[in-house]
């Protein structure tokens, strides 16, 4: 996948949220994001895939199994942060997340967890689009048929609104007031970022990546 030209602006660091605060309920009793993929744990994979595309610091958000996190992310430069509240909803873990970046984060990408296929040309290449657009929009990765998908990269003049959140209350609902703050970037494979809730989810997904 051909990434877009040169960067409007001058680069600077990128930040991430990486979202491990849930309890994966609807997995059943193991934690969805200490899944194996390749003897890989899913979590690992997704914070090895945005270390590799340049992406720091990033800000891990705990809650229902900090020392299972801590375990899979062992050795990696990550820094953890622990939501108290996780309970409450993801719009708190990534409120919590938001407010641990560095000010000189130009942006952060907010990324779930059990995105099962994330891939670093993905990133670079939504990286790519927020510097090419001056670093002053909402970059929100799509399908061809323009639905919306994650991780979401957010500019630093939309931080403040992601700090605010709480409850059950996620980055989508921000999303549906940004008119033109936004810009889409297509992908063609839908499954590039399925995200993962039960067994058969992860089963899917290894299939995908076997073809």
């Amino acid at each position: 996948m051909t990434e877009p030209a040169g960067p409007a602006m001058e680069r600077s660091p990128l930040a991430a949220v990486l979202l491990a605060a849930g309890a994966s309920r609807r997995f059943g009793a193991d934690n969805k994001l200490l899944a194996r993929i390749d003897g890989v744990p899913l979590l690992r994979r997704n914070a090895a895939a945005l270390l590799a595309a340049g992406v720091s610091p990033l800000v891990v958000v705990t809650g229902a199994d900090p020392a299972g996190v801590a375990d899979a992310l062992a050795g990696m430069p990550v820094a953890p942060v622990a939501n108290p509240r996780w309970e409450a909803g993801m719009g708190g873990s990534i409120a919590v997340g938001v407010l641990a970046l560095p000010e000189t984060a130009q942006g952060a990408f907010v990324v779930p967890g059990d995105l099962a296929c994330l891939r670093v040309d993905a990133v670079r290449r939504l990286s790519a689009a927020f510097f090419d657009a001056g670093g002053r929009r909402v970059i929100v990765p799509v399908t061809r048929d323009g639905a919306q998908r994650n991780p979401v990269l957010w500019p630093r003049t939309e931080l403040p609104r992601l700090a605010a959140l709480s409850g059950e209350e996620g980055g989508k609902s921000l999303l549906d007031t940004l008119a033109g703050g936004r810009l889409d970037v297509a992908f063609d494979d839908a499954g590039l970022f399925a995200d993962i809730d039960t067994p058969a989810d992860l089963a899917r997904a290894i299939a995908r990546m076997m073809r």
